[in-house]
């Protein structure tokens, strides 16, 4: 393949790279989990959980494509192997465990989390560090997705309904303590 001539060093491409390949093992990882917890979801609030979950695992395939995507147009190649993803991200497994709904959307708030102060941090190294402010808006724009996914998962955990007249009602209020 010809050379490329971006504007950026093949020392600045490859920290790039590298970043990129580390969010894209975090994604997977991220929809594994988001996938085998949509499947697994039973109880009460079975309905809203399968179809949020499954809401959100159409988005992060969306997104590993174009992380995958961004590091070809770098000149590299992204992860493809589990083992790689598994090396490379900063999520972690709990095999073997099946949670309640609740635990589960703890979990992946949690993740996603993990997954935006990665993107924080990685969005300052592409501008400051490798001076690519292209990448620096694609991860700003990704990150922007997952606050709104962890924003979704926060939500159905709060303790707190709505009154007609807009104002909140504790769980406790409810239950009448």
């Amino acid at each position: 393949m010809r050379p490329l001539n971006i504007g950026l060093s093949e020392e600045q491409r490859n920290g790039v790279i590298q970043l990129l390949n580390s969010d894209l093992a975090d994604a997977y990882l991220l929809l594994i989990k988001t996938k085998k917890y949509h499947w697994d979801v039973v109880g009460p609030q079975f309905r809203t959980l399968h179809q949020l979950l499954e809401e959100h695992y159409q988005a992060l395939t969306e997104s590993i494509d174009a992380i995958a995507e961004r590091v070809r147009a770098l000149g590299g190649y992204p992860l493809g192997t589990a083992e790689s993803f598994l090396k490379s991200a900063s999520l972690k497994e709990h095999p073997g465990d099946l949670p309640n709904g609740n635990l589960m959307v703890e979990r992946l708030a949690s993740d996603h989390e993990q997954v935006i102060r990665n993107f924080r941090q990685h969005v300052d190294q592409c501008s400051e560090e490798f001076h690519d402010e292209g990448t620096a808006d694609f991860l700003t724009g990704l990150m922007e997705q997952h606050e709104e996914m962890n924003w979704m998962l926060r939500s159905f955990l709060e303790g707190e309904s709505l009154q007609p007249s807009g104002g909140r009602e504790s769980a406790n209020d409810l239950a009448g303590v």
